[in-house]
């Protein structure tokens, strides 16, 4: 019920609805506040005004067309256009609902008379808030209006169910919670005045007591004021108009209002709207379940995703933490490595600042030897010992020219850390595909089979979000056999070509990306036609060829045989047509039969190894295949003459007939792959092909026996 209150408000005073008022666009509002936002038109605005004028047409003439309908008869008074002239100028405001509402034009004059009553302004308009449809007032003003009487009993039985607990009507002081009523007597008591007023014996043992609340229901459901007409106030409703959808008097209808119209019965039609609410109802009620669900749906969504971001976000830190980690270990090893540096640089340095040390110890040592022996005096002694001194000396200088005063190792580290392959790794950091696609959904409205062709569509679900990179078909042979695949692409329709005829198919796709394939979808199983329909294939015809009448009628002028092969190949099953003769003169020897795509097609057919045939004149005809020509057999052909060709390939072998006779012996036998049908022509004989046709009885019947 409380779901049902904004239904029960006023869109301009956003309240409960006052003695409402339908108006014609089957809104409703308060009589006052249709008062309230009544606007006054323009004088010369006026129909009456226009027409008593005579003014010519104008920009608005078509509104006044409008306007002048409010006053037919059939529209009892009142109707409703577009818009009007002279639209209010002042702003508009906003009712408590949030709809627009055109402020009054001018106070309401100061009357004691009820809203109903009291006189509008002439030419008022006013404009529905919510569908915006302005309406033209008549003589009777507001009072042109139906009131609603039933929204009236909704908000009296939902305003009674929201009120507080039900009193007792006579307690003298504290009403105590009522706990009965008395239908015969209509009152609520409590316990004590129960036994006290109303005891269960003489005539009141006979009145009926009920709970309180079903007794609030009773009093709902007494009879409520019966509805006047809005022209006729002492008249009481008893028709309907169907066409102007409203309640009528008999006075309305002897006045000759609604003369032409079909008037039914009041009853009649309140049962018959009931019954139309209470089915439309039906199937609202049954998208309102489905919304509920859908919403229960939506809330679990929501805490499914709250679990999976809980989930992803710890996945995602856990990821990145490994990332720190394995930085911090490489950070860790490479500066071991520059540890290693710096101590192998200290090591080098040091020992060469321990051997320089020696060695300048030595070479000072030296030089304060030989100063020493300068000063001697002796220069026998001296002599003795200069030489060798000498050469010492030389040798020591020589010791320290030989890059002894060059340092080792320099201070720099020949090292450069090459972080930008990681930096740029660590920028292209990004969410892949991890998942699978959905499984993809066959539309079986737009799957069909033609001859021996198959078109399939599929689509991806409606809420996947994983997206798919492409879809592998797969379609199994025919009989039961095992799938195989037939197309791989990112289209999502595919047309098969080249099946059995009259043969069942089973067909299922699936999606796949970088991660990996879906599941496979539904299987479809498709019944390829029980007989070809076909005709000749301009791409395989020699230039010589000429087709008519959609490809079914070839012709030939050359003086040398040309051949023209039919668009559909056959490699299993029982197929028949036939070729009438429409010209045929001089006696040329056309060629009819079965061959491959890559026949020969400058000569007659059955010339090479890759056609098989039956020549025919007038007189007579033969069967030839790789130049052997077998089986002459007398009976030839003439203008309107029939030759069939029937290819059992479930027996393997090739038969044809003339004027529904059979030619010959079986013409062809071990007869197996893939076979078109074909002719060669020349001279000017023209012939037409005819498809689709069963396989002659007799032959069914022979084929049935053995």
């Amino acid at each position: 019920m409380e779901e049902m209150e904004e239904e029960l408000k006023c869109p301009v005073c956003g309240s409960f609805y006052r003695e409402p008022i339908i108006l014609p666009c089957s809104h409703n509002l308060c009589q006052a506040c249709a008062r309230n936002i009544l606007v006054q038109t323009p004088e010369s605005e006026s129909p009456q005004s226009r027409r008593a004028s005579g003014s010519g047409v104008s920009d608005y003439d078509y509104l006044d067309l409008d306007k002048m309908s409010l006053y037919s008869e059939a529209d009892s008074g009142y109707g409703s256009y577009g818009g009007f002239a002279s639209a209010p100028t002042t702003p508009c405001q906003k009712s408590p609902n949030g709809v627009r509402v055109f402020p009054p034009a001018m106070p309401p004059p100061a009357t004691h008379l009820s809203p109903a009553l009291a006189p509008v302004p002439r030419n008022s308009c006013i404009t529905c808030p919510q569908c915006h449809r302005s309406l033209i007032l008549d003589d009777r003003g507001l009072r042109g209006f139906p009131k609603n009487r039933v929204l009236e009993g909704v908000i009296d039985r939902y305003q009674q169910s929201k009120a507080a607990a039900l009193k007792c009507q006579l307690c003298e002081k504290a009403p105590k919670e009522a706990t009965v009523m008395c239908e015969q007597c209509d009152v609520f008591y409590c316990d004590p005045c129960r036994l006290r007023c109303h005891p269960p014996r003489g005539p009141l043992a006979k009145h009926r007591l009920v709970p309180p609340a079903q007794g609030r229901v009773s009093r709902r459901l007494s009879p409520r004021k019966v509805s006047t007409c809005t022209d006729h106030e002492l008249e009481n409703h008893s028709m309907y108009c169907v066409q102007c959808k409203m309640p009528v008097c008999y006075q309305c209808l002897e006045e000759g209002k609604h003369s032409s119209h079909e008037v039914k019965a009041l009853g009649a039609m309140w049962k018959l709207h009931k019954s139309q609410l209470s089915q439309a109802l039906n199937g609202l009620s049954d998208r309102a379940k489905e919304a509920k669900e859908f919403l229960v749906q939506l809330r679990n969504m929501v805490q499914q995703i709250q679990e999976n971001s809980v989930e992803f976000e710890a996945c995602l830190v856990a990821q990145c933490d490994a990332l720190i980690d394995a930085l911090n270990r490489r950070k860790a090893q490479l500066l071991a490595r520059v540890n290693k540096e710096h101590e192998h640089k200290l090591k080098v340095v040091r020992d060469q600042i321990s051997h320089c040390t020696v060695k300048l110890r030595q070479t000072t040592g030296l030089m304060e030897y030989c100063l020493e022996v300068i000063k001697e005096n002796d220069p026998s002694g001296f002599l003795q010992i200069s030489d060798a001194l000498i050469r010492r000396v030389h040798l020591t200088e020589d010791q320290w020219g030989k890059g002894t005063l060059t340092p080792r190792m320099t201070t720099d580290f020949d090292l450069s850390l090459d972080n930008s392959p990681l930096l740029q790794s660590i920028h292209q950091l990004d969410f892949v595909q991890v998942k699978v696609p959905a499984t993809p959904i066959l539309q079986l409205e737009e799957c069909c089979t033609h001859n021996n062709s198959a078109t399939l569509s599929w689509k991806q679900p409606p809420l996947s979000t994983v997206p798919a990179d492409g879809y592998i078909l797969e379609l199994d042979d025919g009989n039961g056999g095992q799938f195989r695949e037939v197309y791989v692409g990112k289209e999502t329709m595919c047309t098969v070509d080249g099946l059995h005829f009259n043969s069942t198919y089973n067909a299922r796709v699936k999606a796949f990306n970088k991660t990996g394939v879906s599941p496979y979808s539904k299987t479809l199983v498709l019944q390829t036609s029980e007989v070809a329909w076909f005709a000749f294939d301009p791409g395989s015809a020699h230039s010589d060829i000429i087709l008519s009448n959609d490809n079914l009628t070839v012709t030939c002028s050359s003086y040398d045989d040309r051949v023209v092969l039919g668009k559909t190949g056959f490699s299993k099953g029982v197929h028949y047509w036939e070729l009438t003769v429409d010209r045929y003169d001089n006696h040329p020897d056309p060629a009819f039969g079965v061959a491959r795509m890559d026949v020969m097609k400058d000569v007659m057919l059955g010339k090479d190894d890759k056609a098989w045939a039956m020549y025919v004149d007038n007189n007579r005809s033969w069967f030839m295949h790789n130049n052997s020509h077998t089986n002459r057999t007398e009976g030839g052909i003439a203008k309107g003459a029939t030759i069939g060709v029937l290819l059992d390939l479930n027996r393997k072998n090739l038969t044809f007939f003339i004027n529904d006779e059979q030619q010959g012996p079986i013409a062809f036998d071990n007869v197996e792959g893939l076979f078109f049908p074909a002719v060669s022509l020349n001279r000017n004989v023209q012939v037409t092909l005819h498809t689709g046709l069963p396989v002659p009885d007799f032959y069914s019947s022979r084929a049935s026996i053995a």
